[in-house]
């Protein structure tokens, strides 16, 4: 959409039914869809977040009046304070959980995995492992806060406003998917019908069978068995290695898409200081 589109509003335009809302409120259908498909990919999810914000941006160029922008705006910024954070420390810790991996890569390589060495590198990564999972329960808390506040009166800014602050709460909802994807077991995809259903509901032995592991917990068992290993075999580590290289590289992808996101959030922000600031 042409940048010169966003930055006068028309003074026979109600807000809401703005180009530029409509914009916004269609990329947040697509997400919500999304977020139900379990064919979307993450990487799709998180580049349709980045232009989520791309078109937040765009509206935050409206002139809008500074009186309902006071008024109503604050706990916008408030929020995008609490996304911009997230994002950034999920970033962070998955840049310190792969270079943690880096080292345990490089040590079983030179094969110098002496007990004690890989001892502080598994260790490492399992307090990166910790904090994702605190991040996890952190995320679900901040998810039920958001849908709890929903602004409901005549203000022609309030459909806007609660436009925002549902993008606040898609962003929280595809950090969540992504660690869920990322650390959280997944029940493996085949046909199921009501019999089968109601099986899965009174056999908890049934439901773990159909469990299918990440390729973090994946790599926190090999690196268990290793850890305990007494005499560790070739075959061990040469496993071990292609899963840590695969690993690294789906982290690696995921930071390059959070770092774009997150780039994108800060300008927002920025975009939004400037409303709230004139």
């Amino acid at each position: 959409m042409a940048a010169s589109t966003g930055h006068v509003r028309s003074s026979s335009l109600p807000i809401n039914t703005h180009p530029l809302v409509v914009s916004v409120e269609e990329q947040l259908t697509r997400l919500r869809a999304s977020q139900q498909e379990t064919s979307s990919s993450m990487s799709n999810r998180l580049g349709g977040l980045k232009e989520l914000y791309h078109r937040v941006d765009d509206l935050f160029q409206l002139q809008f009046p500074r009186a309902l922008c006071i008024e109503h705006l604050e706990d916008v910024l408030d929020g995008s304070l609490r996304v911009l954070d997230v994002c950034g420390t999920i970033r962070d810790v998955l840049s310190r959980m792969r270079e943690g991996l880096q080292g345990l890569e490089s040590s079983l390589r030179r094969r110098t995995g002496r007990e004690s060495c890989l001892e502080g590198e598994i260790r490492a990564y399992t307090v990166t492992r910790k904090e994702m999972n605190k991040m996890i329960r952190i995320l679900k808390g901040m998810d039920r806060k958001c849908k709890s506040v929903v602004l409901d009166n005549d203000s022609e800014m309030v459909g806007v406003v609660n436009m925002l602050r549902e993008a606040e709460e898609i962003s929280l909802s595809v950090f969540d998917s992504l660690l869920s994807y990322l650390f959280l077991p997944k029940l493996r995809s085949k046909p199921t019908g009501w019999p089968i259903l109601s099986k899965l509901l009174h056999s908890r032995r049934a439901l773990c069978d159909r469990m299918e592991a990440t390729e973090a917990e994946k790599l926190e068992v090999e690196l268990s068995l290793l850890k305990s290993s007494k005499d560790i075999k070739l075959e061990q580590v040469q496993k071990l290695l292609k899963d840590l290289e695969a690993f690294q590289a789906t982290i690696k992808e995921t930071e390059g898409d959070l770092e774009c996101i997150f780039r994108q959030l800060l300008k927002t922000r920025v975009s939004l200081l400037n409303i709230l600031n004139h």
